[in-house]
């Protein structure tokens, strides 16, 4: 589930609360959660609903039940259900691609970032089961094609980064051949992710994205 600390906060507080409705307003000492809460709350309600593993395509209504608002309210919050998964997409861009710089910033040599940013991914998709189903796309069939598309764009940077790390790795051993090895190896290590997250989502989250993971790594990367 997102921490309160995602980047899906929203830019501005712009609800008012006289525009609530009575289910969220103070009823049995429940207090009206304060401006921008709420929609940091939508996204963490949908990011739960996802991490069942025999979870529908999921509702505007079904989401509105489960917060105990009316999908009016949803949509005070979010233009479209289409804006929900962009938010919960960019929470996932954001955690990613954070980490990621953290790594390359750090110690090691472009062989080991490009391995620390997979057991990353796949960590990342082990402690957030919903927003695997997201990066693999399973919960995005019959929604708006532009969020396939932006996942797909997800995946392409990550082989990017992962071929100039291993790009860096050849050139500093002095390899004639740098280039061609960092695409080949960038496009596995890509693979792989894409595989064990899909395992991960249609397994119903039973088998683990890390299972093995660094022992695999060391052999594709050696």
């Amino acid at each position: 589930m997102m921490p309160q600390s995602a980047s899906t906060s929203p830019a501005s507080a712009s609800e008012p609360a006289s525009g609530d409705t009575p289910a969220e307003a103070v009823t049995g000492g429940r207090k009206r959660p304060r401006p921008g809460e709420r929609r940091i709350q939508i996204l963490q309600t949908l990011a739960a609903m996802l991490e069942q593993p025999d979870a529908d395509r999921i509702t505007t209504a079904a989401l509105a039940a489960r917060l105990e608002v009316s999908e009016a309210a949803l949509y005070r919050h979010f233009a479209s259900k289409a804006q929900m998964f962009e938010g919960l997409i960019e929470f996932i861009e954001s955690s990613l691609f954070t980490l990621f710089n953290q790594i390359t910033e750090g110690d090691g040599n472009g062989r080991d970032h490009a391995r620390r940013i997979v057991l990353v991914m796949l960590q990342f998709a082990e402690r957030n089961p919903g927003m695997t189903r997201v990066m693999v796309g399973d919960a995005l069939i019959l929604e708006h094609e532009r969020l396939s598309a932006r996942m797909v764009q997800l995946f392409d940077r990550v082989e990017s980064q992962l071929r100039q790390s291993l790009r860096e790795a050849g050139d500093a051993a002095g390899s004639t051949t740098a280039t061609v090895d960092a695409q080949i190896r960038a496009s596995a290590l890509t693979s792989l992710v894409l595989g064990r997250l899909q395992r991960f989502a249609r397994s119903g989250f039973k088998r683990s994205p890390t299972e093995h993971a660094e022992a695999t790594l060391a052999l594709m990367t050696a």
